[in-house]
């Protein structure tokens, strides 16, 4: 698969779905550790399907969609050994969660955007949320608001 060129509805699809998430998650004030599960929470399954979608058809699927996008250096290690999963988990605001996937969800299907476009635009979220992840020095850090750029 080379390089593809977007139908003109596909990038309506993939900008209003840019310009929703953003909107909502600068609203909702949502944090760095919220906006990172759901869209890990959302990519599994969307690979899952692609990947069956590309085995039955003999499909090449491109190592950008398939794969995590590198990211400069990884979490600090003294954070990483500091974080308490389940202290973490009782800490989310689960509906915030619900909110944002049911956002991404619901605009993937008005926009009938396809899979591929799909996962490709929340990989670009996934590796911001990465960045500002590896970026941490404590676990309070998780609950900061995302930081999304200017020109996002």
């Amino acid at each position: 698969m080379g390089s593809v060129n977007l139908s003109e509805e596909a990038i309506d699809g993939l900008v209003t779905l840019q310009e929703r998430m953003v909107n909502l998650i600068k609203q909702l004030n949502m944090p760095l550790v919220e906006v990172s599960m759901v869209i890990q929470n959302m990519i599994s399954p969307m690979l899952e399907s692609l990947n069956k979608h590309a085995v039955e058809n003999a499909l090449e699927l491109p190592d950008r969609i398939m794969n995590q996008w590198p990211i400069e250096k990884p979490i600090h290690d003294e954070v990483k050994s500091s974080l308490a999963v389940e202290k973490i988990l009782s800490v989310i605001d689960e509906e915030r969660m619900d909110i944002l996937e049911t956002l991404v969800r619901v605009t993937m299907v008005e926009t009938e955007m396809i899979l591929l476009d799909g996962i490709a635009a929340l990989r670009m979220w996934e590796h911001l949320a990465r960045t500002q992840l590896a970026n941490i020095t404590s676990p309070g850090q998780l609950f900061s608001p995302i930081e999304i750029p200017e020109d996002w």
